[in-house]
């Protein structure tokens, strides 16, 4: 009788366990790191609209700051001093000095937004995007060795292509005659017939080592099963890139889950390089898209003057919220 209780007891306590720990919904995500803590930030799947922040210690294991159980803890809210009313995509965080920098898309608009604390709110000045000219998407800012920015972000043009500009972070503006378009869509993994669509390349990140450019970037429709990560390689931030000929090393043939993309570079523990991104719902459902992180192997290429870039497929995170 005791050995039945404690079974019983035992399946209850799995249960509640497996209740507080679920898997975490935010695609386009970004995780940024201060000191000990990760700070994860991405597309939302549900009200209120703007951007909410989990924090870890160890990439496994995300709560909601402040002990606030299941609520959001939101870092930016849409009509707070903010551009936007729709469409909250892709964010980006950057410290300089004692300042933060959000940078997001609203509107099918770059915006810059800004706070004191990385916990927000995050705010502008004066209300707007970055460049009204166009639509534009999925921003990264880059900081050069020199002290230049560089945004690169997306632009539309029968399709999305990923562009770069000098960026004047002090007043949030791109010196317009720097726009420059990094590449087209060249090779046959950026554009399989799973999911028709216009050319569409987007969500780049940029690193720089031993004074090469690396910048990274998912090709095809986000609702393709195809949706994929390659990188390309520059000598300036302008380019003219090279792209890697072993794209693309983030696809479902390698990770094993559709629709993998959309991320970012980050360094996790003892310095670890890895990328957080996010995959199909399902293989058969788009969305929510689910929230992914792999550890990135780097090796010199000797022979090439640069570095080769591919994920550990066997030692992906699959990050849960834990509720207290």
């Amino acid at each position: 009788m005791k050995y039945i209780i404690y079974s019983i007891m035992l399946l209850a306590t799995s249960h509640l366990l497996a209740q507080n720990r679920q898997e975490i919904f935010l695609a386009d995500p970004t995780i940024y790191q201060e000191k000990d803590t990760y700070y994860l930030v991405g597309t939302k799947n549900r009200p209120p609209l703007g951007f909410s922040v989990l924090t870890s210690k160890d990439l496994k294991n995300w709560a909601v700051p402040g002990n606030q159980g299941d609520s959001l803890y939101m870092i930016l809210n849409q009509g707070d001093q903010t551009f936007g009313t729709k469409g909250f995509w892709a964010p980006q965080i950057l410290k300089e000095g004692t300042t933060y920098y959000l940078t997001h898309t609203a509107n099918e608009q770059t915006v810059l937004t800004k706070s004191h604390s990385l916990m927000g709110p995050f705010r502008q000045g004066e209300v707007g995007p970055i460049d009204g000219s166009e639509k534009n998407i999925d921003s990264y800012i880059f900081k050069d060795d020199d002290g230049k920015y560089y945004l690169y972000h997306v632009r539309f043009d029968h399709g999305n292509f990923l562009w770069v500009a000098e960026f004047d972070l002090k007043n949030g503006e791109i010196k317009l005659e720097t726009l420059t378009k990094c590449f087209d869509q060249t090779e046959p993994w950026e554009a399989t017939p799973n999911y028709e669509s216009d050319p569409i390349m987007e969500g780049p990140t940029v690193i720089k080592l031993k004074d090469k450019y690396y910048l990274f970037y998912s090709a095809n429709h986000f609702m393709n099963i195809d949706y994929a990560m390659g990188y390309a390689v520059a000598d300036s931030p302008y380019g003219p890139w090279i792209k890697n000929e072993g794209n693309p090393i983030l696809h479902r043939s390698i990770v094993g889950e559709n629709g993998s993309g959309h991320g970012d570079l980050f360094n996790g523990p003892d310095g670890q390089l890895y990328y957080v991104y996010h995959v199909h719902y399902s293989e058969h459902q788009v969305t929510p898209r689910r929230t992914r992180i792999v550890p990135v192997i780097k090796t010199w290429n000797g022979k090439m003057n640069r570095y080769d870039f591919k994920v550990d497929a066997d030692q992906i995170i699959v990050p849960k919220q834990v509720s207290e």
